[in-house]
């Protein structure tokens, strides 16, 4: 799976979607376990065409925000992802990674998701970079699916070696 996956077809749950966004959100609502609580857009497939990064809207279907903009539902993925993450891996990231690095991903991330934003939205807004995070590392699920979208993110190119998506 490589970055260049990308399409545009924007999927979500309800009535007047036509029969691939269908699929779409069939697909990913089996991936997950459950029904998208929001609009997304499938952004990265795997290379048998299933979805494997979804980018969500900033709000979900009832207006609660939603910091998480890219979403790694590729099960495999998640797995070994997991495995990483219950082996040390966010911490063992934090250190490998340069702080400052950390930061300015959060701080692109924040900016790409804000500026889906209508500006004269006055209700609760998402915050947050990479996954809701304000610092640090939290979730290297996030961090890899936004690096898989082909973002410059640090964390997520770390992770894709560890797991070996990425030569070292």
């Amino acid at each position: 799976m490589t970055p260049d996956g990308r399409t545009g077809e924007v999927a979500g749950p309800g009535p007047g979607v036509d029969s691939a966004i269908d699929a779409d959100v069939a697909r990913v609502t089996e991936l997950l376990g459950r029904t998208p609580a929001g609009v997304f857009e499938v952004v990265v497939r795997a290379e048998d065409g299933t979805p494997a990064v979804i980018a969500n809207a900033p709000f979900l279907a009832d207006g609660t925000p939603m910091p998480t903009r890219y979403w790694l539902c590729d099960p495999h993925l998640r797995e070994v992802v997991s495995r990483l993450e219950s082996t040390g891996g966010v911490r063992a990231a934090e250190a490998a990674v340069p702080a400052a690095r950390i930061a300015a991903a959060h701080a692109a991330y924040a900016d790409e998701r804000d500026t889906l934003i209508d500006p004269g939205h006055g209700g609760p807004r998402p915050s947050g970079g990479v996954g809701g995070t304000r610092q640090g590392v939290k979730c290297l699920h996030a961090h890899l699916a936004w690096w898989l979208t082909g973002a410059d993110d640090p964390v997520g190119e770390w992770t894709a070696r560890q797991i070996g998506l990425h030569p070292a």
